[in-house]
This record gives structure tokens, sequence and C-alpha cells, in this order.
């Protein structure tokens, strides 16, 4: 500390060139994350950290002027429009009560002993609700780990993801309220502005933002930039309504992602981009700007700062312990379980941060209290992964039975994707982008040129390159390994199937119009003779919108089809297709005869609360019924059947549903023979 105060007075004054300014910051970025990974630790302390000790307060090389101020509140805003992102409402739809109860749980005990504390401390009643509503709130800096240890789909994980849409939002709008109170408008007709202005703008945004994407997408869902401005658009429009009802910024924020989660898949190219801006450039920034307000010299003149931030980190973490032990003992979790959840809610990072710095603007509290909650935020963030990665190794996971494939590679090892059409190309590769990223896999798109009747001409070449640098950059924003394909052959389906085997593919997905004309009804289409010689299943796809705007993927089969292991196959798509769209998975099996059947969902590799209807009758007219505009319908097909695709210029049962749904997108899954 000596030194560091020794080095601000030899050193000049603050750095004000824009240049040097922005090359300092930039080298922050890299240098801190990358060091304190090295040690261990999460990148986010080693910025904070370094904002402290170039800040004003140690060694003055920068000024926490207008400009840093401004990317510090883009950064905050973009920190939590990425944590709305991650949370969706589906999370409290699924295991409701439990989010419910463990989400009020979490929220109020931290509440009343926070409050408590601060009281004791001497903290007025608004800056004591304020603090305790810190501790409130928290971030899943663990949520990777979860992925790793195979824990995501575990009852715990999931009450506590959804407890975290109810704690966070309880908590910011305790943050409205407080500041409210300090500035004196906290009056009746506040309340009787506020409720129905946020319950009209919640609706408004929760409604009508999904609503104005699904269009957009719909309409300019090629373009990779416009959807990223449009996101952008999104954030600082619901940010900026937020602050006209008289509710903070954030809060809008934070509601802007939830609604824009069912539209932006989790292995997009766009979720990317996003993710990519925000962690590396924005977020950056406000961390960096968070640690500028720090003074550690506060902890040598005034020793009452090491009380404060003890208190600090003994409530939030005894609070956050009792809450999940409680609520774990209630639910009947075992106690690795009941560690996953509180070491989930430990962490405190993003809520955290926006309030106290929120607060601190105003002045209602002091540097004592932002170095108490830097503290620990120092604390949470490096105990929060050591009890996930510790505890997440114990917990006893209940797996359904696992899916047998045909082969020994993954459907996604080595997804091949013709592509001809630029018009269906972005769809077919956003779908194979999903099977792939899901499996760790390698994507191959391939464009064959057939020289059977004429030669290859220069703007067939032209054409092919253009493809398959489109796939190819599409594939990189995902970050996906791409092997690009050209081939010239003497036919396409040959072509395809050829390269399938060469190539070691474990998956095709071809485009499909969704009918056929009468020169394929009598000779056969690509399709048919696709599907009638590759050696590894198949997708047919047809979308008639952007496949993020799936809302319900419909999977349907007959009673018969469900007894085989091709149809867990089939589950195994529609339930990774659902997961990553954000999409809800519903079950129909359709039977011909009157004898009553029963098909668990768990039977089939689901879990217990996948809807599951039962009906009999007419396949067609039965899923024809059942269809909306936003779904996707998954179907099956077989080579040696008689009822599918097997025969050229047969009127069979995907098409017909086709030809009545034009706006419904389907694809139809089709195993060869040697995989039955």
């Amino acid at each position: 500390m000596l030194l560091l105060t020794y080095l601000a007075q030899v050193l000049p004054g603050p750095i004000t060139d824009p240049v040097a300014v922005f090359l300092t910051i930039l080298a922050i970025m890299l240098v801190a994350p990358l060091l304190f990974e090295r040690l261990q630790l999460p990148g986010i302390v080693g910025l904070i950290l370094a904002g402290v000790v170039v800040g004003p307060h140690v060694l003055g090389l920068l000024e926490r002027d207008s400009t840093i101020v401004l990317l510090g509140t883009v950064g905050l805003l973009f920190l939590m429009f990425m944590a709305g992102l991650e949370t969706s409402l589906n999370d409290l739809k699924d295991n409701a009560s439990k989010a419910v109860i463990f989400g009020l749980t979490t929220f109020t005990v931290p509440m009343v002993l926070g409050t408590f504390a601060m009281l004791v401390l001497g903290y007025g009643v608004l800056a004591g609700i304020l603090v305790a509503s810190c501790f409130a709130s928290h971030t899943l800096l663990a949520l990777p780990l979860l992925n790793k240890l195979g824990i995501m789909r575990t009852q715990a994980v999931t009450a506590t993801l959804g407890g975290t849409l109810i704690t966070n939002v309880l908590a910011l709008l305790v943050l409205a309220v407080v500041l409210k109170a300090d500035g004196g408008t906290l009056t009746l007709s506040f309340w009787l502005f506020l409720i129905p202005a946020l319950c009209i703008y919640t609706f408004a945004t929760l409604w009508g933002v999904p609503k104005i994407g699904r269009w957009f997408f719909r309409r300019f869902g090629h373009d990779e930039g416009a959807e990223f401005i449009f996101v952008l658009a999104t954030l600082f429009v619901i940010s900026y309504l937020a602050g006209l009802i008289e509710i903070e910024p954030i809060i809008g924020a934070f509601l802007a992602g939830i609604a824009l989660t069912p539209l932006i898949p989790q292995l997009s190219p766009l979720m990317n981009r996003i993710q990519f801006i925000g962690n590396t450039l924005f977020v950056p920034f406000f961390l960096i700007s968070v640690g500028m307000l720090i003074n550690p010299l506060v902890l040598i003149q005034q020793p009452k700062s090491i009380l404060i931030a003890a208190v600090i980190v003994v409530v939030e973490v005894i609070s956050k312990f009792l809450a999940a032990w409680g609520t774990g003992k209630w639910f009947g979790f075992q106690f690795p379980s009941i560690m996953v959840m509180f070491g989930l809610t430990m962490a405190q990072a993003a809520s955290t941060l926006a309030a106290i710095t929120v607060a601190y603007d105003i002045e209602l509290v002091d540097e004592l209290t932002v170095n108490g909650i830097i503290a620990m935020i120092l604390v949470t963030c490096i105990g929060s992964p050591w009890i996930i990665e510790r505890w997440g190794k114990r917990v006893k996971i209940v797996q359904s039975r696992s899916v047998e494939t045909g082969s020994p590679q993954k459907l996604g090892k080595r997804v091949l994707v013709p592509v001809a059409n630029p018009n269906t190309e972005y769809n077919l590769l956003q779908l194979a982008l999903i099977l792939a990223k899901t499996a760790q896999g390698t994507l191959l798109p391939l464009h064959v040129i057939s020289d059977k009747y004429k030669p290859v001409t220069p703007q067939a070449k032209m054409l092919q390159t253009q493809l398959l640098a489109t796939a190819e950059a599409i594939a990189h924003a995902a970050v996906t390994q791409v092997e690009s394909i050209g081939r010239v052959d003497d036919a396409i389906d040959r072509g395809i199937t050829r390269t399938a085997s060469e190539r070691d593919a474990s998956l095709i997905i071809c485009g499909w119009k969704g009918y056929s004309t009468t020169r394929e009804n009598f000779f056969g289409s690509v399709i048919d003779n696709v599907i009638q010689r590759s050696p590894v299943p198949v997708l047919i796809s047809r979308f008639s919108q952007p496949i993020e705007n799936t809302r319900r993927v419909l999977l349907a089969a007959d009673i018969q089809t469900t007894s085989s292991t091709t149809f867990k196959q089939t589950v195994e798509v529609a339930d990774n297709l659902a997961k990553e769209l954000k999409a809800m998975l519903q079950l129909v099996v359709v039977a011909t005869h009157s004898k009553p059947f029963k098909l668990p969902p768990e039977s089939v590799g689901l879990s217990i609360d996948t809807p599951l209807m039962r009906v009999r009758g007419n396949f067609v007219k039965n899923i024809s019924r059942l269809l909306q505009r936003d779904d996707l319908l998954i179907l099956m097909a077989y080579t040696d059947s008689t009822r599918l695709l097997s025969l050229p210029g047969q009127l069979n049962e995907p098409e017909a549903i086709a030809r009545t749904h034009p706006d419904t997108s389907m694809i139809v899954v089709h195993f060869p023979k040697t995989i039955l």
C-alpha cells in the first residue's frame, strides 16, 4: 500500500490523450483476466482490482470522467441484458412451485438479516434496506461449471434458475423504491403511477418485444448485421422507457433480455456475437469503472471499513446459506444439492454492482459501503466456483435412460449440409450448427455441381465459392469447426451420398420445398434418391420462417413407431432443438386402433413433465388440427416404409401436411435400413 502511495506521488497527472486512455483500458482488459485466471481466480476480480490500481484513489493514471462513466453505463446495461438472456420464463414453468418458494426465500432472508445488521452498524433505514437488497440478489457466476459437471437439469439447479428471476427482479424493485424514497418522491401518487405503469411496461415488454422481434427476424433474418443492431436498439429503447416511468434503466435492460431470449438460440451466431461484444468490451469497461470508485486507503485511514466489510461478507454468506438449506430440506434435497443451490446464489456481481453504483452516485452510501460490497464480491466470486466444483461432483444425477444411437458416432459429430439455394441456406446451417455444437462436432457445408449434361461454367464455380464462403463465415461466427467441400459429380444426389461416405458424415441435412412436381412424382427427386442411398440418417427440412422464431417443437409419431430405437434418436434430436431454441417440446402419439395405450415420457428419454398428447384416428388430420404458425413439426420416415417418403411420387404424410400448412416449418427424420 505504501508503494502504491509513493508511485501515485511520483507519476504525473492522469492520462488525457484519448488514444492513450483507450490503450490503457485495453491493456487492462487483456492482462488482468489472464493473470488472475492463472491464479485460479475469476477474471472479474482482476478487472475490478485493476480499476482500483489505475483509478484516481491509487496511481491516478485514469480519471473517472464522462467518457468512462458513459462506457461504464453501457457496460452496466449490457451486463443486466445478458443476465436476462440467461433467464427464461420457462424456468418458472418447470418446477414452478419450487422456483417461487426458493426465489422468495433467498430474497427475504438476506433482506431481513441484512437490514438488521446495517441498522446495528448505524446505517439509516433506506441505506440499510438498499445494502440488504445487494445481499438478496445474486449472479449465476458458476453456471458454466454446471454443464461440465452434467448437473444442469437436476431439480436443485432448475429451482435455482427459476428463483433467480424472482429474487433479482424483487431486488431491483427495492432499489427503485429506495431511490424514490431518498429523493422525497415516494408518495401515494408515486405508487398509483408506478404499479399500473410497471404492470403495463412489463406486459408490453414481455409480450410486444417478442412479437416485433419475430416479425423483424422473419423479414430481415438473413442480414446478420441488422439482427445485431436490432438487439442493441431493443436493449436501449426498453432501458430508456424504463427511465421515463421513473424506474432504473437496469430493470428495463433485464426485462429486455428476458423478452428476447426465446428468439435467440443459445448456440446461434447472434448469441455468440452478443456474448463476445459484451464480455470482451462493454462489461469490462463497467467493471473497471466500478474499481475506480474504490478507495483502498480508507482501510488505513478509517479502520471502521474493515468492520463493515467483515459484517457485509458474513451476513451475506450466512443468509444465502440459510435460504438454501431451509428450502432444500423442505424440498427433500440431499446436502450436496443444497450446497449447489448455495454456491450458485452466493455469488454477487451483476445486480450488486449495478445497485451499489447507482446508490453511490446519488450519495446514499459512502466509500466505506462500496468497499464493503466490493469485498463481498471478491469473497463470493472466489467461493462460488469452489463450492460448485467441490459439491457438484457429489450430486446424484437422476437421468433418463440413455438413448442408444445406431451409429458409433453421435448424430451431430459430422453434419453434412448441401447448400444450393441462398434463400434457404441460412436456416439449414442454423439447424446444423445447433446439432454440431451440441455434440462438439464439425460442420461440413457441401455444394455439388453436376457435369452430366454440360461442362462446368465459371459462373457455377463462382456461385459454389460464394455459397461455401457464406457457410464458413456463419460457422466461424458460431465458433464451430467447419470443413467446406466443393465437388463436381455426374449427379447431385450421388455427389451428396458419396461425400457422406468419403467424409465419414454422421448426419445429412437437406432442404425440402414440401411438395413434389409431376416429373419428380414419376422419376423421383434428388431428396428421394438421397434418402434411398444415404448410409446415415437424413433430416429433410422445410423452413417457412427463421428457425429462431420457433415457439414449440411438436414431435409426432404413430404408436407403432414409438417402440423403435430410432424413435429414441428422434426424441434426442427434438429435445436438443427445443432446448437450444428455448421452445416448448410436445410429444403427440397417434393410434389408429381403439385399444388403450401408455407411453410415459421418461420411457423415451424425456423428463416426466414433458407434455404428451394421445390421439386416435387419421394421422394427417389429427396433426394438422394441432399445428400453429410458429411450430416446428418433426416427423419420422423409413426407407422400407410405404407410408412415408420411400416411393417417388407418393402423396405421403409429410407432404400432405406441408401442403395444408405452408407457413409451418417441418423436419422429417429419415433413418436408413441399416440402423433400424
